[in-house]
């Protein structure tokens, strides 16, 4: 049995697939999808072990890639504007990078194509330490990853994979499958391919995930890059700019 990518859709048009981050679910870029949709046709994925789709205990790029892959050919899109933020990001890199013909454009949010030393492991720890036997409520699942996590904004953002049935509470994403694979999510492209057509980083003036030295491999992967820096803006760029963001996914989409 095939297993695919959940997915849903909104719009009519050409076709822009959106990636989203660790630890997040398609929900997380429907600020965006809504926006875009006034004019395209939008396919918002969850990537495998988080939000609906299907749990793997593998999760390197080049597998992650051949999924969204796999969504396109059930859905009989030959190319699309591929976007993605963070993870997402590096997944939608490798897709154009190792099926070109697959990406028309390409929009990184809040990524560089390099390895990253590990910054989530005090996160994984809150999460796998969760004990959902004791959640009532949902403070009580905050309260448990805030001796973890002490940034609220990013407690609201993990929680939102807490989820409730028949009173009893879990999470969406699975942290065992993201733990092991950890050190393949913090990897980058390893091949030496270049991706030749219109490609956009978004940068949140106030996040360190793109600096100066990448610019080099960069422009080395993505020679028809641009770039653009939203000001206020950290990791989270697309929700705390949302306005900002769009107009700059516009702009580039609309230019040629």
């Amino acid at each position: 049995m095939t297993r695919r990518l959940n997915y849903q859709q909104m719009g009519s048009g050409k076709d822009i697939i959106l990636i989203h981050g660790l630890f997040g679910r398609l929900e997380n870029l429907n600020m965006v999808a809504k926006v875009l949709a006034e004019n395209y046709r939008v396919t918002s994925v969850d990537v495998r072990n988080h939000g609906d789709s299907f749990h793997d205990s593998v999760m390197d790029y080049p597998t992650m890639a051949q999924d969204v892959v796999g969504i396109m050919q059930h859905l009989n899109i030959d190319s699309a504007v591929i976007l993605g933020h963070s993870m997402g990001g590096k997944i939608a890199m490798e897709l154009a990078l190792t099926s070109p013909e697959r990406v028309e454009k390409l929009i990184v949010a809040d990524i560089a194509p390099v390895e990253y030393p590990p910054h989530h492991n005090q996160i994984i720890a809150g999460l796998k330490s969760i004990d959902f036997t004791a959640i009532k409520q949902r403070k009580d699942a905050d309260k448990q990853l805030a001796q973890y996590v002490d940034n609220i904004g990013v407690r609201q953002f993990l929680l939102r994979n807490l989820v409730s049935e028949n009173n009893q509470f879990s999470f969406k994403c699975n942290i065992e499958n993201i733990d092991i694979n950890y050190p393949s999510i913090m990897k980058t492209y390893q091949g030496s391919n270049t991706y030749n057509a219109p490609t956009l980083f978004i940068k949140g003036a106030n996040s360190d995930y793109i600096l100066p030295e990448h610019r080099a491999e960069i422009i080395r992967l993505f020679p028809q890059s641009r770039a653009r820096i939203i000001q206020g803006a950290g990791h989270w760029l697309h929700a705390e700019k949302t306005v900002a963001f769009n107009r700059s996914v516009v702009s580039f989409l609309d230019s040629d």
